[in-house]
């Protein structure tokens, strides 16, 4: 062949296929594709004036060009999705070896059955094409009853070949992975709900901490945030809780003032059971029981702006330096 045969004439066109790359091909030519490329894959007409360069002619997909295969290497065999799989094909049923065995196929026909019989082209850079849609073996309908079915072989059925078995594995295999994506988004999707439920349950609790009314319905399910709101109410930090000996109540140790106090509390309504200091009135009145978690520490800070501060329920852990400088007349140990 000589130049001149390599020559079009002017404004020649041809239908070819065109698959992310700047080359389109023909059976015996390649083209570098100046300008514009197409947004999608698919058949399009392409100017082809000369022996390199083309353009597109038109970015809208026409209908596949059969005899663009004349004169390059068809294959016939199963297509699965966008994956092709050729009569020859032999079997390797390890899973992981699965995707080996078959070949990616560029600008599949739509609409397709699930175990299509195709001729694909394998075009002058080894890319594979789909071309046609070809007549079935006979037992696609049986396998794909199989697949519907969840069966795990095609053990029943008769003259299955190699290719379909092939196919078939392939496919199931394909939804054995798509139901474990789908568990996992599942068990993510469970959590990121959990999480936010969580976080939605704190957000109110604070909410609900901003009131004495809140602090009480808090209290019932989150006991340690709302010690630590009331407390927050007279400027004292929570730095401990736990149960009581006696059903209902807890002991709570704070810090207000510098100073590390206990006391216990009514574990549903924070009312004061025990302050830990010496509330009794002149009259021997026990004055515990008329404060709450809230306003104890209110009374603490009068007794020491007096210097009348009695603790009973010594926490240990303060400074010596610290203990120096108390305001109080006495302090009373009472560890039970």
């Amino acid at each position: 062949m000589g130049w001149r045969d390599l020559l079009e004439q002017e404004g020649s066109t041809q239908v070819l296929p065109w698959y992310g790359c700047p080359r389109v091909h023909s059976a015996q030519r390649t083209w570098t594709i100046s300008g514009s490329q197409p947004r999608e894959h698919g058949w399009y007409l392409f100017n082809t004036p000369g022996v390199r360069n083309t353009t597109l002619s038109s970015d809208i997909p026409v209908d596949i060009d059969v005899a663009w295969g004349a004169g390059q290497t068809n294959l016939v065999g199963y297509l699965v999705g966008d994956r092709f799989i050729a009569d020859q094909a032999r079997v390797d049923p390890d899973p992981a070896k699965l995707i080996d065995q078959t070949v990616p196929v560029f600008c599949v026909e739509r609409g397709l059955a699930r175990f299509a019989r195709a001729t694909v082209v394998r075009d002058r850079e080894g890319r594979h094409v789909y071309l046609t849609q070809e007549f079935p073996s006979g037992q696609e309908d049986e396998v794909l009853k199989a697949y519907q079915d969840r069966l795990a072989d095609l053990a029943h059925v008769q003259g299955v070949t190699p290719a379909l078995d092939l196919a078939f594995r392939w496919i199931t295999y394909q939804r054995i992975l798509a139901d474990e994506r789908q568990k996992e988004l599942e068990r993510l999707r469970a959590e990121e709900e959990k999480r936010q439920a969580a976080e939605q349950r704190v957000q109110q609790a604070m909410r609900d901490a901003g009131t004495a009314v809140g602090r009480r319905v808090l209290a019932a399910r989150d006991f340690q945030t709302a010690a630590r709101e009331a407390l927050r109410v007279s400027g004292a930090e929570l730095l401990d809780v736990r149960d009581s000996y006696r059903r209902g109540e807890v002991i709570v140790q704070y810090r207000f003032q510098q100073r590390r106090l206990e006391c216990v509390v009514d574990r549903a309504t924070l009312r004061i059971v025990d302050s830990g200091i010496c509330l009794t009135d002149h009259d021997g009145t026990k004055g515990d029981t008329w404060f709450n978690l809230e306003s104890l520490p209110g009374v603490v800070g009068e007794a020491l702006r007096l210097g009348k501060l009695v603790v009973y329920r010594h926490v240990d852990g303060d400074a010596e330096e610290d203990r120096a400088q108390w305001p109080y007349d006495a302090v009373e140990d009472d560890d039970d």
